[in-house]
């Protein structure tokens, strides 16, 4: 059975909530807690900014079958993208601290005095801060939670756009 467009945006406006929530508290974790995000997490912020504004224009668009079907493809494929990310530092923090990348300057500080190619060869293969795990909640770090989530968003996205079929 179909769902109706407000269900549809009803639908959406959850996964934004979701998404929202899980960004703020990585600003908690931040700017309370005193976590400075390294590389991959900066990432991972991204694709989850790029699932929010998905999920927040389709809301508000109210897209029928074939708009939900478009929706729901682009947020999983910006899902899967975050999880791809949150996957390399949770395989970087399973490495033995021999093998791990050695750790780079910040982000602003590339930025600044590094070609753009290097700065995203950096962002997207991750440093040594990328390995560390200051944080862990139930057995999991910042980036094993991230990558949950990131699964979680993939697999609602295809239910979206498998109620819209």
């Amino acid at each position: 059975m179909p769902v109706s467009n407000l269900n549809a945006r009803v639908a959406f406006a959850i996964g934004a909530v979701v998404c929202a929530l899980l960004l703020a508290y990585g600003f908690f974790l931040q700017y309370v807690q005193g976590l400075e995000p390294c590389p991959l997490c900066l990432v991972q912020r991204g694709f989850f900014f790029a699932v929010l504004g998905v999920f927040v224009i389709a809301a508000l668009h109210a897209p029928g079958r074939r708009g939900t079907m478009v929706y729901s493809a682009l947020a999983a494929l910006f899902a899967l993208g975050g999880a791809a990310v949150a996957g390399r530092q949770v395989w970087l923090q399973h490495l033995p601290a021999a093998k791990g990348p050695p750790c780079g300057p910040d982000l602003y500080f590339m930025l600044e005095n590094f070609p753009l190619s290097r700065v995203w060869k950096t962002l997207l293969s991750g440093t040594g801060e990328c390995a560390a795990v200051p944080w862990t909640f139930l057995g999991l770090s910042i980036a094993g939670w991230s990558l949950v989530w990131f699964v979680v968003l993939v697999v609602y996205a295809i239910w979206m756009a498998s109620q819209r079929a």
